[in-house]
């Protein structure tokens, strides 16, 4: 091997996800696992005492979530090298990723055949997309997205909560409420509630 290995700080709340990175990355030998955090609060802490060279991010975990961890080590450390792992596969939730900082985007269903190519990627300074987010990214590029009283809304709505219900919880009218569900089905090109929940899970607007 020639010059350095490539330092990793794995961030996930499942120890046994942590473990299968780990046992993929030790047969490697220009790289190494460095350390180890279960929220985005202790990631922040390990990435500013180890400074790895890739760190890979779960999004949905406690005390701080993957975006804000990622958010903040960026401001501490604005090259820091970032890839998201996650089981949502919608384009929204890729483009927060990246806006927020991250370099790469990977699920967590394709960790056994992409992990170390993406690692290499983007310790070499590119960005890694999966092709299909990719696409996904692309076609909804032009669209107007979801105002946050909307994804509001829309959470509710995927939560059971009727009309009635999520105007009295957000303090505004029915009329109000049917008129942004109507906003809703026209952006994401839906005819009721149940598409709308569909297609935002899907696309990661919202989660569950």
């Amino acid at each position: 091997m020639t010059g350095k290995a490539i330092r990793i700080l794995t961030v996930d709340d499942h120890v046994m996800l942590r473990e299968g990175i780990a046992a993929i990355v030790a047969q490697e030998p220009d790289m190494e696992i460095v350390g180890e955090a279960s929220n985005g609060a202790e990631a922040v802490e390990a990435h500013r005492n180890l400074r790895p060279d890739v760190t890979l991010m779960d999004l949905q975990m406690p005390v701080m979530p993957g975006l804000e961890a990622i958010a903040a080590i960026r401001a501490e450390s604005e090259n820091a090298r970032i890839v998201v792992l996650t089981t949502y596969e919608g384009d929204v939730q890729a483009v927060r990723a990246l806006k927020a900082g991250a370099c790469g985007f990977l699920l967590k269903s394709s960790v056994r055949k992409e992990l170390l190519e993406t690692i290499r990627a983007v310790h070499a300074g590119r960005r890694y997309l999966p092709v299909d987010i990719a696409q996904e990214i692309a076609i909804h590029a032009a669209e107007e997205p979801l105002s946050p009283r909307e994804i509001a809304i829309l959470e509710l709505v995927a939560a059971g909560k009727a009309n009635k219900m999520v105007a009295w919880e957000l303090s505004v009218s029915q009329e109000t409420v049917k008129a942004h569900l109507r906003s809703i089905f026209s952006k994401l090109d839906v005819t009721d509630r149940t598409q709308a929940v569909t297609t935002a899970l899907r696309r990661g607007i919202i989660s569950l």
